[in-house]
């Protein structure tokens, strides 16, 4: 269906998470993949999907002189938001175990924001999601990190892993979302724009 209705357009997806490409496939989008380095600083006064949106944009922005006619680049970004802080990659062992700890028992947003860039415009999306973990004991922390090694995951989890099942008492919002991308947004800002180009 969409990829019909996107047949003349190239659809760059810039991005290494292997969710976030397996979604696309998943999505029956035609498309391809290309990655740069980019190094996610953002100003410290940002709030919540400030933060997101930045970061997105600052990865389409990469790319700005390489856009043809017909691409359109999707970047996107996904932090946990507890208590007013932004939880990110952790960069090691100790920092998961952390994170891990302070999710427990308590209710943080997922907040992940899209961008979609082509040559004529750029337009950054979010989404948030709601989500309750329950008490998660020291004993199945050090085992999901040890096992699932979930060092490449905002917050330190993956909703669909293990800790997902054991660990997750409620969401409110969507569910791709807290995986990394939010599908149904994502779907019907394409569909937009295959109407209108």
């Amino acid at each position: 269906m969409l990829k019909e209705k996107l047949n003349r357009i190239n659809i760059i997806l810039a991005s290494g998470s292997p969710r976030r490409q397996q979604f696309f496939k998943e999505m029956d989008l035609h498309y391809t993949i290309r990655l740069k380095e980019i190094e996610e600083i953002y100003p410290e006064h940002l709030q919540a999907e400030q933060i997101t949106n930045f970061l997105a944009e600052l990865k389409a922005n990469a790319f700005e002189n390489e856009l043809k006619e017909n691409d359109i680049l999707v970047t996107s970004d996904t932090i946990v938001w507890l208590n007013g802080k932004a939880l990110g990659k952790p960069k090691n062992y100790s920092e998961a175990f952390t994170m891990l700890q302070e999710l427990a028992n308590k209710t943080h947003e997922v907040i992940t924001s899209v961008c979609l860039k082509s040559t004529e415009k750029t337009e950054v999306f979010h989404c948030v999601t709601k989500v309750t973990f329950s008490e998660l004991s020291d004993e199945a922390i050090r085992y999901y990190l040890e096992n699932y090694k979930p060092f490449d995951k905002a917050g330190s989890y993956g909703i669909q892993d293990w800790i997902g099942l054991i660990g997750i008492s409620k969401i409110e919002g969507s569910y791709t979302n807290v995986v990394g991308l939010p599908t149904e947004m994502l779907f019907q800002k394409l569909m937009n724009y295959a109407e209108t180009n």
